[in-house]
């Protein structure tokens, strides 16, 4: 029979701007390369929302994964519609759903003209930064459950996981963005209104004079009482567990300072110190809100139920019921659909289980399980339906007992910043010289003793090194951010400067889940037969099947006629009248004793032509990074998955670093212990629920993902994939840190010896205090957000 035209040329989405097969998908002259893709182009286009392709270029999302019609049932559930809500009366509800897909321009437009496609919904505000829309709607034209069928209709599925069912993820502290304002307001005014006491005021204004001093003590008050409550709080804590840290010598210059001041306000003899003291809690409490905002847009205490469905489909009197995780019940039979996660412990009763248990154990291929075997909850199923009888509690699964494992006699021991310890020694050197100056003027002058003591401390205060220190981390905080490493808090900076191994984790980390390396071993294959073998392979929904069907497609789609699937073993079928086979060798060849690794066989006609044989696909970043970081760290990978990739790693790791596979979640845990107790400050990078136990006994955990929003498991910091790369260049910025901090320090205390030379004396004025104290703050922070941006300019950040 006669071979047709085969062509290469590729035609792209118009809607998500991925690889069409061929032109047979089309609407309005446009290609698509599914019937998903057009229905959303047809949706927008009746809605008159076209502009979305206007603002960029393919901006959809892949409508290949079809998503079943009722998988929302459960959002009709009066108990999690409670739970999932904000706000509800009789005419309206406000819902907010986190949308992964969210992305450009294209996709806000979109998002916030969601009234132009269902008319029930009243208003759309979209957070980018946190992937979240939130809808108002109208109870009585549309429910939650059309809202969020909507969603995913145009390409925008919510993920709502059991975590949306707990508390909500919090914001930025609003009342220490209260006590800014507070402080702010009153700093300003105090400066405002002491002018006068700074460049003389004449006699004959007195009375003027006197009403200032009055404001600024009233304006003062709120100050030293609301607004440094912060500083006392965590000062009383450090003291508590016999521990000085650099918040309770600040605490004890501003109460000393507001004492003096009060004194110097209610006795008249002077204006007081007012302004210094308000203008350190304003400036510190600006660095503390800086450092936070960037850590609090991402969630770094991740547990299992933001991993877990909020409901699942139970098998009640032959009838498919959507329930509430947490009302799951050992004896019930769940529905699960295909790619769908097993939420349980349980038998699989129904059907063939084809398992992928790449995040919880690391193992990169699925599993087959027959009836009658175990199935543990984190596992997705990958092929058709499956019924699971439940024998262990949601709680009580091994999934969970992942998360909940951790002895805390084994938890590692709490990083003391370097700040703290030089704050320490500083205050005790405050501490003796306001003692030597007491003593000094007992002796000569003991009128000047109160003035000379209460100005020490007013004077060296220890403000410069916080402030240095907060705005460094949260300037870098920022920098790392706005490169999509992100940061649990400012501590993480210190501990990254010192690591000295790094563990990596193979599976989703080195490698990518999305992509395999194919290579093809046998009798050459025409562009034809290529064809045969890709239209085959995509009626099959096995993770190689759909992978060697992407890496086939080039050209026309063949027509696939009697198809057969075995589970677990291969498909065959007739394409253009050829009979093609494609699996395992059994399965194509009939022979048992012969295994290939990961191969998938091909015979076309019972003639066996060859195999395709796939391997881990290492991001294209990992070559060099490893060869970074082999020179300057000791390296280790841990892995749950088997030894194919021994070579391949010991080539690109070096021949001193440990390789370990086949291990358990306990096992990479144990490791990074021994590590731990041979004196090595650990870095562990990880992306699966078998590395969260590592990720939280490790000095500094990083969690790895494709996507910053996706679900990670708990750790310190959470990198995006892409920026992999880029790690000895986050590291190289955070051992920066400590040097800008320490030059701020050698600054600050310039500007405190300049002032004890006034203090001790007695004779510090309030302008000479006025003029320091200002100047100390500005200089520190022009020196640490200008360092550490210039040093981000020149590693291209």
């Amino acid at each position: 029979m006669g071979t047709p035209a085969i062509t290469d040329q590729r035609l792209q989405c118009y809607h998500c701007g991925e690889p069409c097969p061929d032109d047979t998908i089309k609407a309005t002259g446009k290609t698509f390369c599914c019937e998903g893709c057009r229905m959303v182009y047809q949706i927008l286009n009746q809605s008159d929302l076209c502009d979305y392709y206007s603002l960029n270029e393919n901006p959809g999302i892949s409508q290949r994964i079809h998503v079943r019609k009722d998988k929302f049932a459960f959002l009709d559930t009066e108990k999690i519609q409670q739970q999932l809500i904000s706000f509800r009366d009789e005419k309206q509800m406000h819902v907010t759903f986190y949308l992964p897909q969210m992305h450009c321009s294209s996709c806000l437009y979109l998002l916030e003209n969601l009234h132009r496609l269902d008319k029930g919904i009243i208003s759309s505000k979209v957070n980018f930064t946190r992937k979240e829309v939130d809808i108002v709607f109208l109870v009585k034209e549309t429910s939650l459950r059309k809202v969020a069928e909507t969603l995913t209709s145009i390409g925008y599925e919510p993920y709502i996981s059991l975590n949306d069912l707990k508390e909500k993820r919090p914001a930025i502290n609003k009342s220490m963005v209260y006590q800014l304002g507070i402080a702010g307001f009153c700093f300003g005014n105090i400066m405002l209104m002491s002018f006068p006491e700074y460049l003389g005021i004449d006699a004959s204004e007195v009375g003027l004079r006197s009403i200032f001093r009055w404001a600024n003590f009233a304006l003062a008050i709120p100050v030293l009482l609301y607004s440094a409550l912060p500083f006392y709080t965590s000062s009383w804590k450090s003291l508590r567990h016999k521990f000085l840290n650099i918040d309770a010598p600040i605490a004890l210059a501003i109460i000393i300072t507001f004492i003096r001041s009060a004194y110097e306000v209610l006795s008249g003899t002077g204006g007081g110190y007012f302004d210094s003291m308000t203008g350190i809690v304003f400036f510190m409490l600006a660095g503390r809100i800086v450092q936070d905002k960037t850590y609090r847009q991402l969630s770094f205490e991740r547990d299992y139920t933001s991993y877990f469905p909020v409901a699942v489909s139970v098998l009640k009197e032959d009838k498919e019921i959507p329930s509430a995780l947490p009302d799951i019940k050992p004896g019930d039979t769940l529905l699960i659909h295909n790619e769908e996660l097993i939420p349980a412990d349980g038998i699989l009763t129904k059907g063939k289980a084809f398992i992928d248990y790449s995040f919880v154990t690391g193992e990169s291929l699925p599993v087959l399980k027959e009836v009658g075997e175990l199935v543990y909850a984190g596992g997705k199923q990958t092929e058709g339906n499956i019924e699971v009888l439940v024998v262990k509690e949601v709680a009580q699964s091994y999934l969970t007992k992942l998360w909940n494992k951790e002895d805390p006699k084994q938890a590692p021991a709490k990083t003391v910043s370097f700040v703290h310890l030089l704050s320490r020694y500083f205050t005790y050197i405050v501490l003796t010289i306001a003692a030597t100056t007491a003593v000094y003027w007992q002796v000569n002058d003991p009128s000047r003793i109160w003035p000379a003591v209460t100005a020490i401390f007013i004077i060296a205060c220890p403000c410069a090194l916080l402030l240095s220190n907060t705005f460094t981390n949260g300037n870098i905080l920022r920098i790392l951010g706005r490169n999509h490493f992100y940061l649990r808090n400012a501590q993480i900076i210190e501990d990254m400067a010192v690591a000295t191994h790094i563990v990596f984790d193979k599976t989703g980390t080195l490698t990518s889940t999305q992509q395999q390396d194919i290579s093809y071993t046998g009798t050459e294959l025409s562009a034809y037969q290529q064809l045969q073998v890709a239209a085959l392979a995509t009626g099959s929904s096995h993770p190689l099947s759909k992978a060697l069907a992407k890496h086939l497609a080039k050209g026309k789609r063949l027509q696939v006629k009697g198809f057969k699937e075995t589970t677990g073993k291969g498909i065959e079928g007739f394409v253009n009248d050829d009979l093609l086979r494609i699996g395992s060798y059994e399965f194509v060849t009939g022979d048992s004793t012969r295994q290939h690794g990961t191969a998938v066989f091909i015979s076309i006609e019972n003639k066996l032509m060859g195999y395709f044989l796939f391997s881990n696909h290492y991001r294209e970043s990992v070559p060099s990074l490893l060869q970074e970081l082999r020179g300057h760290y000791r390296l280790s990978v841990i892995s749950g998955d088997n030894e194919t990739e021994r070579n391949n790693l010991q080539r690109l790791l070096g021949k001193k670093a440990t390789l370990l596979f086949h291990q358990q979640p306990e096992d990479k845990l144990r490791y990074i212990e021994q590590l731990q107790q041979q004196g090595e400050k650990v870095m562990m990078i990880g992306d699966g629920l078998n590395d969260a136990g590592a990720l939280r006994q490790s000095d500094i955990g990083i969690a790895v993902a494709e996507q910053t929003n996706n679900f990670t498991p708990s750790s310190d910091a959470i990198i995006e994939a892409k920026q992999l790369s880029r790690l000895p260049k986050f590291i190289q910025l955070c051992r920066a840190n400590r040097q800008i901090v320490i030059a701020s320090f050698v600054l600050s205390i310039v500007y405190n010896i300049i002032g004890l030379f006034f203090a001790v004396q007695g004779t510090l004025s309030p302008l000479v205090a006025a003029i320091l104290m200002p100047s100390s703050s500005l200089s520190i922070l022009l020196l640490t957000f200008g360092s550490s941006s210039l040093l981000a300019r020149r590693m291209k950040m």
